[in-house]
């Protein structure tokens, strides 16, 4: 069974952070913590210089990380380090023009080398998705692929050849915290339902324990990532702790479902 198929053996907790805001180390031991609280898998954010999908909690934080100094590359070998230091199943998030740019080949490569799960390419549209695929599945990393609320009647399709999970968008917009989450999330992994099994986590706009414990009743798992990064971007370097004091609450909302 695959790491990422394993997170699923239960309700999975999701965290999203992004890599090198305020610093690498500080990046790792903020995932150490999630993962100590209850974190069951990590989405490492690639920063990218322009993120469309980002609302601008994580866009500040990529151009944080920018101007840090972090690279890719710099990521790859952050990845392989922390592979030795947690089993958590860990996906790449970020864009396109990374994955082009770093060579499509020589990323999947590296990032199975270094115990990378999975990636997901939110500007990439299904139809766009054989670009990346076949180095995906030569390297043995899944690529994720999203519904959105306007998918409708692209979902079977999806369905059909989603891999590791399915990411299904909250609302419509970028990433950032909602006050209440609209979409009727059952439909879609109800249409879902009918041409796989494979698990539904739900993302863009989760930031409080009651919102988790009711995208959980519907879904598999959920995702946080704004009020993550928004938590690194008020304490940074002193923000694992605090982290973990946000995760634990999310997770214990789902635990028992």
């Amino acid at each position: 069974m695959s790491r990422i198929r394993k997170a699923f053996d239960k309700k999975a907790f999701i965290a999203f952070i992004t890599c090198g805001d305020p610093d690498l180390e500080t990046t790792r031991e903020c995932i150490l913590e999630m993962v100590k609280n209850g974190a069951d898998l990590i989405e490492l954010g690639i920063p990218f210089s322009d993120p469309t999908a980002e609302g601008p909690v994580i866009m500040e934080a990529d151009e944080r990380a920018l101007k840090g100094g972090v690279t890719t590359q710099k990521i790859m070998a952050f990845a392989k380090e922390l592979r030795s230091q947690t089993d958590v199943p860990l996906v790449f998030m970020t864009y396109a023009n990374v994955v082009f740019s770093y060579g499509a080949e020589r990323f999947m490569k590296e990032a199975s080398e270094a115990g990378v799960d999975g990636l997901i390419l939110p500007d990439v549209p299904f139809e766009e998705k054989d670009d990346f695929l076949p180095y995906c599945r030569q390297y043995g990393v899944d690529l994720v692929s999203m519904i959105a609320p306007t998918s409708e009647d692209r979902i079977a399709a999806i369905a059909r050849e989603a891999e590791g999970f399915l990411y299904i968008v909250s609302s419509l917009g970028v990433t950032g915290v909602r006050s209440e989450i609209t979409t009727d999330i059952a439909s879609i992994v109800n249409t879902v339902r009918e041409y796989t099994d494979i698990p539904c986590a739900v993302g863009f706009g989760i930031s409080e324990p009651s919102q988790a414990y009711a995208m959980a009743q519907v879904s598999d798992g959920v995702i946080v990532g704004s009020a993550i990064v928004r938590i690194i971007a008020k304490y940074g370097k002193d923000a694992p702790a605090h982290c973990g004091a946000y995760v634990r609450p999310m997770k214990d909302a789902i635990r028992e479902l």
